[in-house]
């Protein structure tokens, strides 16, 4: 079985409104080989900027039926832990990529984003197309 992918907020927006980009095609596959996995931070972050009520009800209803990772106390310490880690070391990204980067280190997952901050975090992986 192959890895789970947490698929970044910046990747969805290409995806729900650039229906022929690379990230499209790539999403698509990912969905249809079932390795696409959502967290909370990323489907708030994407029922926000829905419109009108029916196009929140729709992604919603979609969304909600990919595999879900929950956030635990745990994950929460991580989050704390990577954003101390990096501002000791100068370095300030935002906590909602510092919380995505602590769900994906626990569930072994890789993160396909467009955000740069992602390559500062230790251990994370990072998903990369085969455009």
């Amino acid at each position: 079985m192959k890895a789970k992918i947490i698929v970044d907020t910046s990747i969805w927006i290409e995806y729900l409104l650039r229906p022929h980009s690379r990230e499209k095609k790539e999403i698509d596959s990912l969905l249809d080989n079932n390795q696409v996995a959502l967290m909370g931070i990323v489907l708030a972050e994407l029922l926000q900027g829905t419109k009108d009520q029916k196009e929140f009800q729709l992604l919603k209803s979609t969304l909600e039926a990919l595999p879900f990772y929950e956030t635990s106390l745990n994950i929460w310490v991580k989050t704390g832990e990577i954003a101390y880690s990096l501002r000791k070391k100068g370095i300030t990204i935002p906590l909602s990529d510092c919380l995505i980067a602590a769900l994906a280190l626990q569930n072994g997952c890789e993160i396909y984003t467009l955000d740069p901050y992602f390559k500062q975090i230790e251990k994370v992986k990072l998903y990369q197309p085969q455009f």
